[in-house]
Order: structure tokens, then sequence, then C-alpha cells
């Protein structure tokens, strides 16, 4: 099926198709004491729901993708639907009225993985996008180390030449769902440069190759979502290589571009809309300072936060739809999620107290307490805080770039 381009008939076409393969969603938590009353992305999950989860978001993205509903802005000749981004985004928005599997192993295959593909690769690598974007193979972002976070450049990973071939050998660390990829987006070191920047190269990895070996990293959450990764003799063809020998740096870069635009793109990655209408029921109850004029002031700071981002973020979609890309401006999305996300969580600690703590069973108490414990981390996530301050400071504002001791 090929969806149509006229707007009307287009949404009359995602509406069949969701009501014919999705039940409408029940909201449980519009009501309090109503459903799953867990919050935190990174909460603890027995290995067999974990597969079972990611079986099922393959079957669903495979439905969708099918029915001409999973690359709706790709181009036709790579196997999208060849429409703009208006009719993605209503696409989404209707999707998210409906219970359908959940996504989320797919947020790095399909913000980042599958673009640096398309761009980069060769026909050989490129051939595996519509297969991303069905869900039929998952991929991950090879680039953190442990020497080598926010300043990524100074990755050691090595890549050497050896033929047509090239041998790596190194490690990575924090890899989201590496434990479910069958391909990685690798940067290493292939040449030694005055500049930190030069001899970098980009690689697709099969992650089944000899040598790689996964070992996922237990949070303080319990959840197992972070991987480390190494490499031992890992032999890559040079025709899987993305962009120039020594010239990585730019595919990094493209990424990562990417990536700042996922905060962007109108997903609550973040779980700021979720967290944000939980704390409003929470301030409906009886006695939980829904009455309280400073509370309700801080919980409308948070609110008025949430839909800046919100609107932002459709601006963000309108500039890519003209055919800008995405720039170090939207590295201010991570900034607001995750300082909007910190005012809900504090918030809600006030409020609950020392009950976020214990695991009594009250409703809606104790799943706070997994937000609190993954916060940390979303600072971390995507880009520190104080790298996305320095890039705006300097790329956008123009400002003197920060001392280097």
């Amino acid at each position: 099926m090929v969806p149509s381009v006229n707007l009307t008939t287009f949404e009359q076409e995602c509406r069949a198709f969701l009501e014919a393969n999705a039940r409408p969603l029940n909201r449980g938590t519009t009501q309090w004491g109503a459903g799953d009353d867990s919050l935190s992305a990174y909460a603890a999950i027995e290995p067999a729901a974990d597969l079972a989860r990611v079986q099922a978001a393959k079957r669903w993205k495979g439905l969708e993708f099918d029915a001409g509903f999973g690359w709706l802005s790709g181009p036709t000749s790579a196997g999208g639907a060849g429409l703009s981004a208006e009719h993605e985004r209503l696409y989404l928005s209707m999707r998210s009225e409906y219970e359908t599997a959940d996504l989320d192993v797919f947020v790095i295959s399909l913000g980042m993985v599958a673009s640096t593909f398309q761009t980069f690769g060769a026909p050989e690598v490129q051939a595996l996008v519509p297969q991303l974007h069905r869900g039929d193979l998952i991929g991950c972002q090879l680039f953190s180390e442990p020497g080598a976070g926010s300043d990524l450049a100074s990755l050691t990973t090595k890549a050497e030449r050896d033929g047509d071939e090239w041998v790596i050998t190194g490690q990575k660390v924090w890899t989201s769902v590496a434990h479910h990829s069958d391909w990685g987006l690798l940067l290493a070191r292939s040449e030694s440069k005055p500049s930190k920047h030069d001899g970098l190269t980009a690689f697709a990895l099969d992650m089944r190759t000899p040598g790689v070996e996964v070992r996922p990293l237990e949070m303080m959450t319990r959840g197992r979502e972070f991987n480390e990764v190494f490499f031992d003799n890992v032999r890559i063809s040079d025709s899987r290589r993305l962009g120039e020998a020594g010239k990585g740096w730019r595919t990094a870069i493209a990424t990562l571009m990417n990536e700042r635009a996922l905060g962007a793109a109108g997903n609550d990655l973040f779980g700021v809309e979720r967290c944000l209408e939980r704390l409003r029921l929470t301030l409906q109850q009886p006695g939980m300072g829904g009455d309280d004029p400073v509370i309700r002031q801080q919980f409308a700071r948070a609110y008025s936060m949430a839909q800046m981002i919100r609107y932002q973020a459709m601006a963000a979609d309108a500039r890519r739809e003209a055919g800008l890309p995405a720039g170090p401006a939207e590295s201010v999305f991570k900034l607001a999620n995750t300082n909007t996300l910190r005012q809900i969580v504090d918030l809600a600690g006030a409020i609950w107290g020392p009950r976020v703590i214990a695991d009594t069973g009250e409703w809606g108490a104790y799943s706070w307490a997994d937000m609190i414990l993954t916060m940390p981390g979303m600072r971390i996530a995507g880009g520190t805080d104080e790298v996305m301050r320095n890039i705006l400071s300097e790329r956008v504002l123009g400002m003197p770039k920060e001392p280097v001791a």
C-alpha cells in the first residue's frame, strides 16, 4: 500500500490501519490507582520479558512497514513512502492514541543508525536501511568509550587496514540496546594525527562478527539497557566503511546532529509528558499539595516548559521539512528536556517524601524512586548537559571557547 499525499485521505487511511490492527489506548493512568504506575525508561525487566517485548516490537514494525506507514518521510528509491514530515507527525500523533508495542528498542536504529547508513554507506550498507525501518534489524551506536564520552574525539579503539579489510581492537561503553542489535555504527581511530578529530573512520559493523563481545551493564534502577562492547581483532570489509577513511568525524557529527534532533522530534524520549501527567494526577488527590500555591506554581512552571518543548519541536520539524539540516541549536532540546524532567521529579519527591523510597504497594508512590535514580543518567545520555551548554554558547551564541588546561 502507498499512503495518499492528500492529508485528509491520508488521515482516513491511518485511522483505518490503526483501527484494524490496534486497540484504542486505555489511558488507565488518567484515573488515579488504575493501570500500571511504572515511570522509568530504565526499570528492571526479566530477560524473557525483555525478549518478548523486542519480538512484539518487531512484529508491529513489520506490520506498519508493510502497510506503508513504516518510513513515511523516506525516499521511495530507498523503500520509503516519499511523504512529508507533516504526514509523519500526523501518523505518529494518531498512533499515540492506540495500544501498540513498545518501540523504544528502535529509537537508536531509526533516529541515528539508519540515516547515517543511508547518507554515508555504500550500496551494500544502504540495502540495510529498509530492514532497519521494517524492524527486521536493530542498530546501535558504538561511539562512547571509558576514556572518550563527552570528548568523543579522544577515542582509542583502533582500526588497522589489512588489504580489503579493517581489523578493530578496543572497547565501547554505555551502548544502548547493543544486546539486541544486529548492526552497529562504529567509530574508530584509523590514523594518528596531530588533531584528534582527524584520522577517525566510521563503519557499519555486523554485531555477530567473531570477536565482538557484548556485556550488559546493570544500573541503579536494576535495568540493563546499556552495555559495554569489546572488539578482539574484529574484521570488517572496507565495503562497509561509512564515508572517507580518516574523515569519520564528519560522519560522527552528522550522526550526533540526528541524535540532538531526536529530542526535537516531538518524541517523549525523556518521559517529560508521562511524568507531568502523573504529577498532575497526584496533585488532584486530597492532601497531596494541590491546594498549595507554591506547589501549583512549580507545577505550572514545569507545564509551561513542556509546552515550550512541544512547540519548538514542531518548529524544528518544519525546518527539517524545508530541507534544513539539524544544527547545534537543537542541543537546547536536550537541556530543556532534562531540566524540565528534573523539576518534575524533584517536585514529586518533595510531595511524596519518604514514601518514594520503600515499596509499600501504594499506587503512584514507589514508581518515582526509579525516576529519581534515573535522573543522573538523563543528564549524561545523548551528550552531557555541560557539553550541550558549550555547544550552544560557542557554536550558536559565538562566545569564546572554554579554556583547555
